[in-house]
């Protein structure tokens, strides 16, 4: 019995550093979709120029609702969802097409992927990073992605086996870059809570970014992880209290009347001031 094919799927905006190395490692899939939202750099360049590669070009209204419709044009029943700053290790290559050959093709129909995370340099063991786990791989249509924009994870809907080596994800290129990205999931976190009606106050921007930096750095052992675990515990901190002070600042700006532009709703305004684009009032 021939085996079963897949389609591997990776996001991508302005990833030129990362996408060429990213897709050699994804040699063993039958298709590469690269869905681009967007980018100025080289990335579709350098997509467009790989072996079995299809560049399509989707606005990015969060990674969930970007992942969904990036299954929904696989050309093969399994899909493996990587980010372009992920490599998959030649070992895990090897245990993807072991499931993908064996009689009847893979068992469960969603696995799990390990990540492990390297931060300047070093992979975190602690502060919550160490036992990163991903729904990954999976059969399409079998399992989706949640439509929002941060923490949308995919869940597995049934029996999901844990494959035995992880993902290498190189989270951290420059400390512009990293800010950039905390920035841009602070205001996007800062959408979802607003439009679940929530509210913030000084008592919940200083306890939340506080206890974020203790859970992280204290309670999950942060500081096992020398000088990196102090600065990636120190940043997440910083991400949480943008997160809510942002919330904060919409919350005053409807007390005074004024317009509250919230990021990534499609279509037309809903009223409360909400834009169909990226844009964001930073105050």
């Amino acid at each position: 019995m021939p085996r079963q094919t897949l389609t591997a799927i990776v996001p991508t905006l302005n990833e030129e550093i990362n996408i060429r190395e990213c897709l050699e490692t994804l040699g063993f899939a039958d298709e590469i979709l690269v869905v681009d939202s967007g980018s100025t750099d080289r990335t579709v360049t350098i997509a467009a120029a790989a072996p079995r590669v299809r560049v399509l070009a989707h606005e990015y209204l969060g990674n969930g609702p970007q992942c969904n419709w990036a299954m929904d044009q696989a050309s093969h029943p399994w899909v493996l969802i990587i980010d372009a700053d992920e490599r998959v290790p030649g070992e895990l290559a090897h245990e993807i097409t072991g499931l993908l050959k064996a009689e009847g093709g893979p068992a469960a129909d969603q696995y799990v992927l390990r990540r492990d995370n390297v931060f300047l340099g070093r992979v975190i063991r602690h502060s919550g990073w160490g036992s990163d786990r991903l729904v990954r791989f999976v059969r399409r249509g079998t399992a989706r992605y949640p439509e929002r924009r941060v923490h949308a994870d995919m869940e597995a809907t049934g029996r999901a086996p844990t494959l035995a080596t992880p993902l290498v994800h190189y989270t951290f290129r420059s400390f512009s870059a990293y800010l950039e990205k905390l920035h841009r999931y602070a205001v996007w976190g800062a959408a979802d809570l607003y439009r679940s009606g929530r509210s913030a106050g000084f008592l919940t921007i200083a306890f939340r970014s506080g206890w974020r930096f203790l859970r992280t750095y204290v309670f999950q052992g942060g500081f096992l992880d020398g000088s990196p675990g102090l600065v990636l515990c120190a940043l997440q901190a910083y991400g949480t209290f943008l997160k809510w002070a942002r919330l904060w600042e919409w919350r005053r700006f409807e007390k005074m009347g004024w317009p509250v532009q919230l990021p990534g709703v499609s279509g037309p305004g809903n009223g409360k001031g909400e834009m169909g684009s990226e844009e964001a009032t930073w105050g």
